[in-house]
């Protein structure tokens, strides 16, 4: 067993199933996992295929350990295809305590015989029923992309709307896969690093423990520092494990005054609720009317 300072802040290479079983009984606040989807597709050195019953016994194992290691007042989380999520939700109801199953609206390939798949599932749960880390999030108001007017007119109360944007629902439609190359990794399922910023804000605390035992490229790692927490990555790839490094290096927290803000292409795209009144008055430039607030440089977005 190693201690959690000793974790802290590293990116192991490993088995994951052993790796977390090195880590202390409820040690981590937020634990993460995007685990390979079983469709055959090829990674660095392994590929992702087995036997559905082999996939899912070894899926409980992994998921057992992310639950031993999560804080009582902690959060779990697991994205993956709705197939799988019906198996993972059968055996985390026997562990841990179900909050949502969000919807995560980002289009997928066509499969053959098959209605289109745009849904992606991210599981949650928490380690007890009550008095557990949340936080309320807002995202911004849908708008035209061509005049920029809002998309819902809120039954002619545009005036009750809040200057910022809505409470986020269990369904999330305003984060898109990442298409462009430039923006991509060597990795076949490389997640928006916004998504786990949102994740991220709404079930955690500044200085706290986010794991991710796939973590791949680095996406939760980079997304944990960018809002203040430390972070612990485990993946099976070298080649990965030592991408995710060099990335980290290049990343700053995204803070506006003493608040933490996820932030996609110069502009915010998932605040708390808490600190809006906070920081409205010190925006990095004044947004115009209607407008979206730009805040970043390009060169503050890693």
């Amino acid at each position: 067993m190693r201690s959690i300072q000793e974790l802290k802040n590293q990116i192991i290479l490993g088995d994951c199933v052993e790796v977390l079983k090195q880590i202390p009984d409820e040690s981590v606040d937020v634990s993460f996992a995007d685990p390979p989807f079983n469709l055959g597709k090829r990674y660095q050195s392994y590929k992702d295929r087995q036997e559905a019953k082999e996939y899912v016994l070894w899926s409980k194992r992994w998921l057992y350990e992310m639950v031993r290691v999560t804080k009582s007042t902690g959060s779990i989380f697991v994205h993956n295809i709705p197939k799988w999520l019906t198996y993972f939700a059968a055996y985390l109801n026997e562990i841990a305590y179900f909050r949502h199953w969000v919807s995560w609206s980002a289009m997928g390939a066509p499969l053959g015989k098959t209605l289109l798949p745009v849904e992606y599932g991210i599981l949650y749960y928490t380690k007890r029923p009550k008095g557990f880390r949340f936080y309320d999030i807002r995202v911004p108001h849908e708008r035209c992309r061509v005049c920029n007017a809002f998309i819902k007119d809120y039954g002619g109360k545009k005036h009750l709307m809040h200057p910022f944007g809505t409470l986020a629902s269990d369904v999330w439609t305003d984060i898109h896969r990442i298409r462009h190359n430039k923006r991509r990794d060597e990795h076949p399922c490389q997640l928006p690093v916004h998504l786990l910023e949102r994740i991220i804000l709404m079930s955690s605390d500044e200085e706290d423990f986010i794991l991710d035992p796939f973590v791949g490229t680095g996406t939760t790692a980079i997304a944990a520092k960018k809002m203040g927490r430390h972070y612990i990555g485990i993946d099976i790839d070298e080649k990965y494990v030592e991408l995710t490094k060099t990335k980290i290096k290049k990343v700053a927290p995204i803070k506006i005054g003493d608040m933490y803000v996820s932030v996609f292409l110069r502009q915010i795209v998932t605040l708390r609720d808490k600190d809006y009144n906070k920081m409205k008055d010190i925006w990095v430039g004044k947004p115009k009317r209607d407008k979206t607030p730009v805040l970043f440089s390009e060169h503050q977005e890693q």
